[in-house]
């Protein structure tokens, strides 16, 4: 009797010091989003604007500096990107609401 109690206090202990963790974690992976969302709407508004056919065609006319870094004017990098972003907030819907029937 007394040693089921004590597997259960270090099983528990296991899932407090899983959740404190993994909380921890995720407020963090949240406060980042946030400080992100700004340049997020940014990109979601700039890719495939007229601007960015603009921007691109400037770029294939070779009238940009070779050095300028220009991964946004490709056609899969930010599209992949944008795609990954709106998963990765699907995802966290369901999981805060796994989160929130588990309590």
């Amino acid at each position: 009797m007394a040693g089921d109690r004590i597997e259960r206090i270090k099983a528990m202990e296991e899932a407090l010091d899983a959740t404190t963790d993994a909380t921890s974690q995720l407020s963090e992976a949240i406060a980042a989003q946030v400080d992100a969302l700004d340049a997020l709407r940014t990109l979601s508004s700039y890719y495939g604007s007229q601007e960015w056919f603009k921007d691109r065609e400037a770029d294939e006319c070779g009238k940009l500096p070779a050095d300028l870094k220009r991964g946004v004017l490709g056609e899969d990098l930010p599209y992949e990107v944008l795609v990954d972003a709106r998963e990765a907030a699907l995802a966290a819907l369901e999981v805060a609401t796994a989160m929130l029937r588990a309590l």
